[in-house]
């Protein structure tokens, strides 16, 4: 029979007291291990409630990671997020349509600071931006090619959260909250119906 001191395992801890299970699904580096004291074994692994929220910004900066998963999915060209947005962005052109500005390539350079400084010295935790700017001068064909700094990027920690000034901060994703039920019923003094909205 376990006793109570089993509830005191350490959360550093990688033993397997008997009779449990060690989950191995661990999606955050230096969480503890999920022990589940039930007789029956799991049907379904629980779910990493971050890889949402990870999997869709390695989506949106074209991470190399995000790519080799497209690829085995079988993928031929896949496109990052930031690369649909200054596809459909581009061409730029004046109202004679004489000339035109075009983006493409987006690039990162490497972070400014890692995640520990900028907590402590109220930074930002990003990276610089660079795309590819191409100027077309559609009367005489000639194209002008040059990098441009766009900003520095937020970048996630490997948790799934931003550093904004030194502050860790969470996107949440959520649902449109539903309007709620609507009933009515007859009024007896007026011929006017009484409209009662809960939420």
């Amino acid at each position: 029979m376990l006793e109570g001191c089993i509830l005191a395992v350490s959360r550093q801890s990688k033993k397997n007291p008997s009779g449990t299970q060690i989950s191995s699904y661990n999606s955050v580096p230096g969480a503890p291990n999920r022990i589940s004291f039930a007789k029956l074994r799991e049907p379904l692994e629980v779910p990493g409630l971050l890889d949402v929220q990870i999997d869709s910004f390695d989506w949106l900066i074209g991470s190399p990671r995000w790519r080799e998963a497209a690829i085995a999915r079988g993928e031929a060209n896949p496109v990052g997020g930031l690369e649909e947005v200054l596809e459909e962005l581009s061409p730029i052109e004046d109202f004679s349509g004489s000339m035109s500005l075009s983006f493409s390539d987006p690039r990162f350079d490497e972070v400014k600071a890692p995640v520990d400084e900028c907590k402590d010295k109220d930074m930002t935790f990003a990276a610089p931006l660079f795309v590819t700017a191409e100027f077309i001068n559609n009367n005489t064909g000639e194209i002008k090619s040059q990098t441009v700094f766009m900003g520095d990027f937020p970048m996630t920690t490997e948790k799934g959260t931003f550093i904004i000034n030194g502050t860790e901060r969470v996107v949440v994703s959520q649902l449109v909250r539903s309007p709620g039920c609507t009933s009515t019923r007859p009024s007896t003094s007026r011929p006017r119906r009484r409209c009662t909205r809960s939420r």
